[in-house]
């Protein structure tokens, strides 16, 4: 079964892909993989981000406490 795909580009113009579309379980765990990857890696990325926040706001404090 071919499948027309269309992607859109950063300028707003769109493209079309033809692609053939496997049937069976390998597509469906593929994409159920990459999920259960996407979740802990954008948490820790969000965690970082947090760690990051507060660093500098004690480093803020501590040059704002010296002058």
């Amino acid at each position: 079964m071919a499948v027309v795909e269309r992607f859109r580009l950063r300028d707003g113009k769109s493209t079309s892909h033809n692609a053939k579309v496997p049937k069976g379980k390998g597509n469906g765990n593929s994409n159920g993989l990459t999920r259960k990857c996407v979740a802990p890696v954008k948490e820790q990325q969000a965690r970082i981000y947090i760690l990051r926040r507060c660093a500098t706001m004690l480093l803020c404090w501590y040059i704002q406490a010296d002058e």
